[in-house]
């Protein structure tokens, strides 16, 4: 490598994270593994909570495996999940492990959100689509609990993870948009929404934007991993989906991107947010993107319903061979039923088969038996779901949806994409599956002077380096 300059990026999903090194050499991105490692909810005293601390040395295993690869890395950037976060007291200690998404406390709270702050004037505030688990039912579900009271400052978990390398607090823009405490157009913390709900303005770190210097690596740490003690953390786009579209080589301004994992996020990038009645009453989301950009989108259920399913089939001991599974399911000709995959029955872990097997008996229609039936069923109904989302984003938008681009680990999935583009009736360009990674390290390296320019010329970069492959509709 000589005295090239390497970025890392710790990019961490809900089933598991890794640590990357990437840098720019002749105009392209490259990109190495340097350490993959699991992520999961524990369940404890009925609750689901996040290992942090297993999180932290999965972490710090990474960059001491980083460090021992490559010598010249100036400069680290973290993506995670939204909505979750950690509290910390008042002495910078976390009160605690931060509770899971997937947890269910925020049933009860609901009603009394919307009782302090009616929903449509929220999302003419914040703009975010109603999902049971976003942060501002957290918070609220938060206040009934005894931690609150000994709550100093609140960190989205990348900024919490950022915090425990460098002692620095700040919140990144990307993943402040998710909480629903923020406002999309002032793009800053809302007062009216934190007054409404009591929360003080003090528990919110200053929102940065992405490709801030966040401080120096911790003494400590960086003798303890190896990295130079002059190595950084640089906010990226630090929810991964931010990171993600960053990543995705849109090919027009009439692109809709579909960034397709545990979750998946279909929509298309905007330079202003819509808070219109019609907007909200489609459940549409407006988060922040890198660079001041909206991403315009709605979740959808994603493949989590898939390595659900895999999990319970393995737990009764008989592995599951993916690519065998896939192309057994593509052979599937017979009816199979279309769930909704982003349905609140199928947020929670566990009997996965048997919720979708209910979910097609109720509806009237036919009952997945086999493997290859239950995977058919889900990506027919995650491609009818991405199709139904891309026409009212054009819809909405005001835009003709020309082409699809899927990036992230639905890339790989052959019978996703070509089930997608012909539910759209659009060309689908599948690809890059390491788009997260790709944008974590082009907004450092921009940063750090290692590339200039737009998000444009950061795409060309993706474009130059990577080979999607294209499905035309059938």
């Amino acid at each position: 490598m000589g005295n090239q300059a390497v970025f890392g990026a710790v990019d961490i999903g809900a089933s598991g994270g890794r640590v990357m090194a990437g840098w720019i050499a002749d105009g392209r991105i490259e990109l190495e593994l340097v350490h993959r490692f699991g992520n999961q909810m524990d369940q404890r005293d009925g609750r689901l909570y996040w290992d942090f601390g297993r999180l932290c040395s999965d972490v710090i295993d990474g960059l001491t495996r980083l460090a021992a690869r490559f010598d010249h890395v100036i400069s680290i950037g973290i993506d995670t999940w939204a909505v979750d976060y950690g509290l910390l007291d008042r002495t910078g200690e976390l009160i605690g492990d931060p509770v899971a998404y997937r947890d269910d406390r925020t049933a009860a709270v609901i009603g009394d959100v919307h009782a302090k702050i009616d929903f449509a004037e929220l999302y003419a505030i914040a703009g975010l689509q109603f999902l049971p688990f976003n942060t501002i039912y957290q918070v609220a579900a938060e206040q009934r609990e005894d931690r609150w009271s000994r709550a100093e400052t609140l960190l989205m978990l990348p900024d919490l993870l950022a915090y425990g390398l460098t002692g620095q607090r700040q919140t990144e823009a990307t993943n402040a948009s998710t909480t629903g405490l923020f406002d999309a157009t002032a793009r800053e913390w809302s007062p009216v929404i934190m007054d409404r709900l009591g929360v003080p303005a003090s528990l919110l770190p200053p929102v940065r934007p992405s490709g801030t210097v966040i401080g120096k690596l911790l003494p400590d740490l960086a003798r303890k991993t190896g990295l130079p003690a002059t190595t950084v953390i640089t906010s990226v786009g630090s929810h991964d989906t931010a990171s993600a579209i960053v990543g995705t080589p849109l090919e027009s301004p009439a692109a809709a991107y579909i960034s397709s994992g545990t979750w998946s996020l279909v929509g298309v990038e905007l330079d202003q947010p819509i808070l219109s009645a019609e907007s909200r009453l489609a459940n549409f989301t407006n988060e922040g993107g890198v660079d001041g950009t909206v991403r315009y989108l709605r979740n959808a259920g994603g493949l989590w319903l898939l390595s659900e399913c895999v999990r319970s089939w393995e737990s009764d001991g008989q592995p599951v061979d993916l690519d065998r599974l896939l192309a057994e399911a593509a052979a599937v000709t017979g009816p199979v039923g279309i769930i909704d995959a982003d349905a609140e029955e199928f947020i929670a872990p566990d009997h996965m088969p048997e919720r979708i097997a209910v979910a097609c008996e109720r509806t009237g229609q036919p009952v997945p038996r086999t493997r290859a039936e239950f995977t058919r069923t889900i990506c027919e109904s995650l491609a009818a779901a991405y199709a139904s989302i891309v026409r009212t984003a054009g819809e909405l938008s005001g835009r003709t949806i020309d082409s699809v681009h899927v990036v992230g680990g639905g890339s790989q999935n052959e019978l996703l994409c070509r089930l997608t583009a012909d539910r759209c009736g659009l060309p689908v360009i599948a690809g890059p599956t390491e788009a997260t990674a790709i944008g974590n390290v082009l907004v450092q390296a921009r940063a750090h002077g290692a590339l200039s320019g737009t998000l444009a010329d950061l795409r060309q970069v993706v474009r130059a380096s990577t080979n999607p492959r294209r499905y035309t509709p059938s």
